[in-house]
């Protein structure tokens, strides 16, 4: 593969001005004909060592407008980002739509200097290859261009190019720690980058190859390229979806006489008021002590609460907040998005607010908007809605890889108890607030959401993220069902001994701790990991 790009081509220093000049106008036109667009680019830079990809991404810089383009790198992670699932700090960086954005390295990075310092198999690459094959086209298919470039230098190009910069005082601060390695390994650098590049080299995400033994060839093969894939996907529809044939559960009937999982609920189920205050009183209490034992584990944990309207969420939701401190937990209620949240993936606004290690988010209505309201009313294509049982699922088993107990609750409400709880809030002055003209509205679509619910539940309640349905009619009884539930899995999480911290470093989907990151130096060796 990469013996086609090590011909040694060049550009003389005249043509270069030349032709510079002209693709520098076209591709600032290119870029304010897409800040009128829905469609946001995102460009990975990366690359062998040596090849100038700190060079590339200044021209770039150079030749656009700043105000539509960032820059993010990640050579190294933070703390912040330590305490998160790994592609937290990747949708920190999408652009929104009409917008630029360059990633140094990117997803790619981690995968493949990992796979280098052989802390995994090939076939465990392979499966974190297959992880970002299907987030690309995620994000592709809700519209976004990624352009990827690999710049490439033969083993010798690069020794000189490596020394060169190594007696370049004023090159030095270009250079990390780890500068130069991988130079030790060349061949086994090219067999891994082959083996990556060949595994996610799609038609809907190419690999772009540049040769980079000259700088000025290099920038302009880059610079024409980028120029290429916007201005073709601009003139050209975004790529086709495959049909639309699952992600609904065809159910007999019609959607009146369909039966569906709400319906196997006992809605008659009571609890006694005595009863009830004795157990919330040690269910709370419990919780309390595994929060606190959770934060000390580092253990977070997210908690979804969807249901029907006047189902009972709020009340849920403060019986659980009452016995933790508010210093552990955070209440997203997630309602219509904001422009900017319109201007990203629809589940960018969601990754924001996964907690850090130790601490807890609940979600007051969350990302299975997307297969209920934006289905039923219309917000979301079909396409749309149903590839997003399987986004989900994606999302869901990152929060749990990484060490998130993620809990998921569905509130259900008979039709005659939603309806005394309507008129309730209208008669009652400090709750007429709950009531909207939409409640009512929603009513009349029951069936269309009662099959939207159950193929939630059918699509969605996997072995690592399953649905709890909460019987609502009774208050006390759904509240005491759901800290139950949140007790049990903070319980089994806790006590679960081969389980530890989601802070360290990732190899090929793997966690490292700290001191045993693979890339860091000590003495000017590197440390061995452990197995």
């Amino acid at each position: 593969m990469f013996e086609a790009i090590k011909l040694g081509r060049k550009v003389d220093k005249e043509t270069f001005n030349t032709e510079q000049e002209e693709l520098r106008t076209q591709l600032l036109l290119v870029q304010r004909e897409l800040l009128q667009t829905n469609m946001p680019v995102i460009i990975l830079i990366a690359g062998v060592e040596g090849a100038g990809k700190g060079g590339v991404v200044n021209r770039l810089h150079e030749w656009l407008d700043a105000r539509g383009l960032q820059s993010f790198a990640y050579w190294d992670e933070t703390d912040e980002e330590r305490q998160r699932p790994r592609y937290w700090r990747f949708w920190r960086s999408m652009p929104p739509r009409g917008e630029m954005a360059i990633l140094f390295g990117g997803w790619y990075l981690a995968p493949l200097e990992h796979r280098i310092h052989n802390l995994c198999s090939d076939a465990e690459l392979d499966g974190e290859l297959n992880r970002i094959v299907e987030f690309e086209r995620m994000l592709i298919q809700d519209g976004a261009l990624i352009i990827k470039f690999w710049f490439h230098l033969s083993e010798r190009e690069q020794q000189d190019r490596l020394k060169e910069l190594e007696r370049d005082d004023r090159s030095r601060w270009k250079m990390l720690p780890q500068k130069g390695k991988e130079r030790e390994h060349y061949a086994h650098f090219e067999y891994v980058a082959e083996r990556m590049i060949r595994h996610t080299d799609r038609g809907i995400s190419p690999w772009y190859l540049i040769e980079a033994g000259d700088v000025r060839y290099r920038d302009l093969t880059m610079g024409k390229t980028l120029l290429h894939a916007i201005k073709q996907r601009l003139s050209e529809p975004p790529p086709m979806e495959p049909p639309a044939t699952s992600g609904q559960l065809e159910l007999p009937g019609s959607p009146e006489s369909r039966i569906t999982v709400l319906d196997h609920l006992d809605l008659e189920q009571k609890l006694a008021c005595d009863i009830y205050r004795t157990e919330l009183a040690k269910l709370q209490s419990e919780l309390n002590g595994l929060c606190w034992e959770a934060y000390k584990k580092r253990r977070s944990l997210v908690i979804v609460f969807e249901g029907a309207d006047a189902g009972g969420k709020g009340g849920a939701i403060r019986r659980f907040t009452t016995a933790i401190d508010a210093r552990l937990y955070r209440a997203i209620p997630i309602a219509a998005p904001t422009d900017e949240e319109k201007a990203h993936h629809y589940l960018w606004r969601f990754w924001r607010h996964i907690p850090r290690n130790g601490y807890i988010t609940i979600f007051d209505r969350s990302w299975y908007g997307r297969v209920l309201v934006e289905r039923i009313e219309g917000f979301a294509t079909d396409a749309e809605w149903r590839r997003a049982y399987d986004e989900i699922n994606q999302f869901e088993e990152q929060l749990v890889e990484s060490g998130v107990v993620l809990v998921k609750f569905w509130l259900q409400v008979s039709d005659e108890e939603q309806l005394r709880r309507f008129k309730e809030r209208e008669a009652v002055p400090y709750k007429k607030y709950k009531i909207t003209a939409e409640d009512w509205r929603n009513r009349e679509k029951a069936p269309q959401y009662r099959t939207a619910i159950n193929d939630m539940v059918v699509y969605t309640s996997t072995e690592s993220a399953s649905w709890t349905l909460v019987e609502g009619d009774d208050k006390p009884f759904a509240r005491i069902k759901i800290l139950t539930t949140l007790r049990d899995a903070l319980r089994t999480a806790l006590e679960d001994g081969n389980f530890s911290s989601n802070s360290g470093y990732v190899a090929c989907g793997k966690r490292f701790t700290e001191e045993e990151n693979p890339v860091k130096l000590k003495s000017g060796k590197e440390k061995k990991s452990k197995k």
